[in-house]
Parts: C-alpha cells; structure tokens; sequence
C-alpha cells in the first residue's frame, strides 16, 4: 500500500481479466476520507492516513452471501484540486465509480457536485455506474444519505447512468458493504444491457 507516482496511471493492458476482479476507482474531494474506506475494506479496521498524493490500489475481497464474493481491483485516486484533472485517466475503461463525499462537510457539497457531474459526464465514462458513498456517518452532524442525494443532483446525471447513494464511516464500516453489493449489482446490470445490445446488432 501506499502513493505512487500519479503518472503510473492503469492502462487497458493493465486492467485484470473481468473474471479475476472488476475495476473500481474512489475517487472525491480532498479529505473526504478515501483511502481510509479502501483501508477499512482491505484490513477490516480503521487506519488513519495521510493525504494521497497520487494513487493507493488494492484487491478487495467482498463476500455475497454463502459462499459467494466478489473482487474488486480498487483506485484510490488523490482528490486534492491540482489532482483532479488526472481523474480521467483512471476512470477510463473501469467498471465502476464510488465517489466519496464527507458528509459533514455541507459547504463543500457544491465543489463535490460540479466534480461528480463532471467526471461521470465525460465522454469515456457515460454510463459508468456511480456509487456515491456519504462517508463520516460516526460523526454529529452529518448529512443522510438521502440530503447528500438531493444536494449532488444525483438524479440529474445521465438517463443511463445507473447510481445510488449510500451513508457510510470508515472508522466502523457502517454501510461499505451494502454499498459495494448495489454497486456489484449495478455493474452487472449494465454488462447485460451491453451483451443484450450487442446481440441485436
């Protein structure tokens, strides 16, 4: 674990077989708590972190139920402002987004929404599926899940862009579970629509 150098960006060639791990990058503004949810996903514990500075990338385990359970190949990407512009190198070709909010920080939920409008508008992430996680649901004073939704305009993304927002906290991995398995599910449902599509051409 730890930074890289930002230009080692994934290529194609990079990405794992979907059958090995499905591709995922977190990304969101600076100290939203990123690389503390990817920790918390890795090792089952808190880890307090220090500002990325480029990239973090993991293998996440997820169990389905039974004996079932997904990976995921996980970007954690520096959110930083001077950072930013180099998410798009990331996002290209991944299977999924999770955009990460604190949700105790309402001044900044306007700076979020331009960003996430942004970067799931991008022409090489239409229809991307975007699981926005409304992180620090420990702390007094958050915002739920649903006033995060409606301040993010969630439902004014694209028509094809599958979404769901989820309250969520790195220190006791509230709500990372059922996050990650609507976002499994999401992926799904739209590799479907694409083999359905591909079929009657």
């Amino acid at each position: 674990m730890g930074n890289h150098l930002t230009e080692m960006a994934p290529t194609a060639s990079s990405f794992l077989p979907h059958f090995q791990a499905l591709h995922v990058v977190v990304i969101g503004l600076d100290s939203a708590g990123k690389t503390s949810l990817l920790y918390r996903l890795k090792f089952k514990e808190f880890v307090q972190s220090v500002p990325t500075k480029g990239f973090n990338t993991e293998k996440i385990r997820v169990p389905l139920g039974g004996s079932r359970s997904i990976t995921f190949q996980v970007w954690d990407v520096g959110g930083q402002e001077k950072l930013r512009p180099l998410w798009r190198s990331y996002t290209r070709r991944t299977d999924g987004l999770v955009f990460v909010v604190d949700a105790t920080e309402a001044e900044r939920l306007e700076e979020a929404k331009v960003e996430l409008h942004r970067i799931s508008r991008a022409s090489d992430n239409q229809g991307v599926p975007v699981l926005v996680l409304a992180n620090k649901q420990d702390q007094p004073g958050a915002l739920s899940a649903a006033e995060v939704e409606k301040r993010l305009a969630v439902r004014e993304l694209a028509a094809a862009t599958l979404t769901h927002v989820q309250g969520c906290s790195a220190v006791d991995g509230l709500g990372l579970q059922p996050g990650l398995e609507r976002l499994y599910e999401m992926i799904l449902k739209r590799k479907k629509a694409a083999r359905v599509g591909k079929k009657r051409r």
